[in-house]
């Protein structure tokens, strides 16, 4: 299902509260960059849920343009979502609006640029340690 970003914060409200739907947990986060979309450059935030009682799973994707990529955070309904929400900004730049930490969770705190982004350029050295790709 395809949410409106404005939207998300409560549309996640109800998949973890109304009981015919029951989204109790929030099982990944994740983002995809797409720099060359016809409408515009965008990433993606692909959410899944799942209901245990239920037996179902849902997998929600939020439009947000590249250039300010920002949403509402969903830590306060799924508590899952600390890590996977710092994991999505470290390496995609999104902004998740009211997290309560929002650093970075893999890279250096000085880490320059988003990983995942597809114009991302990684840097020669990092503190003076060569960088090696094969």
């Amino acid at each position: 299902m395809v949410v409106k970003a404005e939207a998300w914060a409560a549309v996640a409200g109800l998949c973890r509260d109304d009981s015919r739907l029951g989204f109790d947990l929030l099982s990944c986060i994740t983002g995809v960059d797409y720099p060359e979309r016809e409408d515009g450059a965008e990433i993606e935030v692909i959410y899944n849920l799942d209901s245990i009682a239920n037996h179902h799973e849902l997998t929600v994707k939020v439009k947000l343009p590249r250039d300010d990529p920002r949403i509402a955070s969903v830590e306060e309904i799924w508590r899952t979502a600390d890590w996977h929400e710092r994991e999505t900004y470290d390496l995609l730049g999104v902004v998740f609006e009211g997290h309560h930490n929002l650093v970075r969770i893999l890279c250096a705190e000085d880490w320059v640029g988003h990983p995942l982004r597809k114009d991302y350029e990684p840097p020669d050295s990092f503190h003076g340690i060569k960088n090696v790709i094969y």
